[in-house]
């Protein structure tokens, strides 16, 4: 038994537990659910003749909600079930783009500004009943506009504070792509989780023949910003890192950005390695395509992408031809934001399923547990690669 589950089974909640699922999280939320209810009706809590645990094991802990529109656009949030004193938890992926709404008799994406209004109208439809109100965002909002170049928006940290004003106390999310943004809200609770064990794993269902040897493997961060997270995973798995970094254009901006003049490389030499590329997203994947290439040209062996958030945003077809040309082996993206029937049906295509990780998340915090054992995975990733055979010298150092 893990820390955490005994914790979980040893110690009283916070209060009765509620996960508000989205319309754009519904498939996510209801696997969360699932998980939960199973570990609850299982759990033999030390404290389960107490009155306050009358509803601790149920067979579901989903609130009925909507938000409905209006013909002009507007909307408005709903909320079904009683809510009084439970300590909620929302599921909400504002990359979405799947769900539609009419207006004036046409059809509209819900952009991210649409999946955003509609959190803050839950939060209103809440009225303050909730004793504690907890936002799981995989995806941060506006989390690529949390820098100023110039006269600019600071959208994620302006967002950021209107969820704490209206009463938020956690906000969760997942590989942000400014950590440090949370430094908008200091004295409210902000989690930021990487997924390194379940690309770890995804790996090897992707490829069983993968090898984390020094000799044999390289992890690659395709740019600076994103080179921390290439030495986290790096370091847990005892292999060296490199780093490309992007030469810009910045007499130019084409669709919000200075072009990619040329990409540079920094590190060992990756001839007849095989190397894992990651990052924290691929929107159109022209950047990271480009960075398999560079890597070819190097004689880089078998190269693996891994990107917690898929947005795929110019479509699959120029994947499809990269991957026709030998350029990857495989890419691995989360299930935290939406993924459309045409990516799970794809040869080259693994998903990393975190449905069970958060529903630990929310488990945990229902409890008021420490999230340290989760937000540092070294222990569980060193017992997986043990299972595959992977002897370690001495343990990685590392620190999230």
């Amino acid at each position: 038994m893990t820390t955490a589950a005994k914790r979980n089974r040893e110690s009283l909640p916070v209060g009765d537990l509620g996960i508000i699922a989205l319309q754009s999280s519904k498939e996510l939320g209801s696997k969360v659910n699932d998980y939960i209810v199973e570990w609850r009706s299982e759990r033999d809590h030390r404290h389960k003749a107490l009155p306050q645990l009358e509803g601790y094991a149920r067979d579901n802990y989903l609130i009925r909600t909507e938000n409905p529109r209006f013909g002009s656009g507007e909307g408005k949030g709903i909320i079904y079930d009683s809510i009084r004193g439970e300590d909620l938890y929302i599921l909400i992926d504002v990359c979405n783009y799947s769900l539609t709404y009419k207006m004036r008799g046409k059809t509209n994406h819900m952009s991210p500004d649409d999946h955003f209004l509609d959190l803050e109208r839950m939060i209103s439809a809440i009225g303050g009943k909730a004793r504690r109100i907890n936002i799981i965002m995989p995806y941060l909002y506006e989390s690529r506009q949390t820098g100023r170049n110039g006269r600019e928006s600071l959208d994620c940290a302006q967002a950021l504070k209107d969820l704490v004003q209206m009463g938020v106390e956690n906000i969760i999310t997942f590989d942000a792509h400014e950590p440090r943004i949370q430094n908008a809200i200091p004295l409210s609770g902000f989690e930021n989780f990487r997924p390194i064990y379940q690309f770890i794993k995804g790996l090897y269902r992707a490829c069983p023949t993968f090898d984390v040897s020094p000799d044999r493997l390289l992890i690659v961060s395709p740019d600076e910003g994103g080179a921390s997270r290439a030495i986290y995973m790096a370091n847990v798995l005892g292999v060296d890192m490199g780093m490309f970094y992007k030469r810009r254009d910045y007499t130019t901006t084409v669709n919000g950005q200075h072009p990619i003049v040329a990409h540079e490389f920094l590190g060992a030499d990756v001839a007849g390695k095989d190397v894992v590329i990651i990052d924290d997203m691929i929107s159109s994947g022209e950047g990271v395509i480009e960075i398999a290439k560079q890597l070819k040209k190097r004689k880089a062996e078998r190269i693996f992408i891994c990107a917690t958030f898929g947005l795929f945003t110019d479509g699959l077809e120029k994947f499809d031809k990269a991957y026709k040309k030998g350029l990857f082996n495989a890419i691995l993206t989360t299930n935290l934001t939406y993924q459309k029937p045409g990516l799970l049906e794809r040869e080259w295509y693994q998903s990393c399923d975190l449905s069970k990780f958060i529903a630990l998340i929310i488990d945990t915090l229902n409890h008021d547990g420490s999230l340290s054992e989760l937000l540092n995975p070294v222990d569980r990733i060193n017992k997986f690669l043990a299972k595959k055979g992977v002897v370690r010298a001495t343990d990685a150092e590392t620190s999230v």
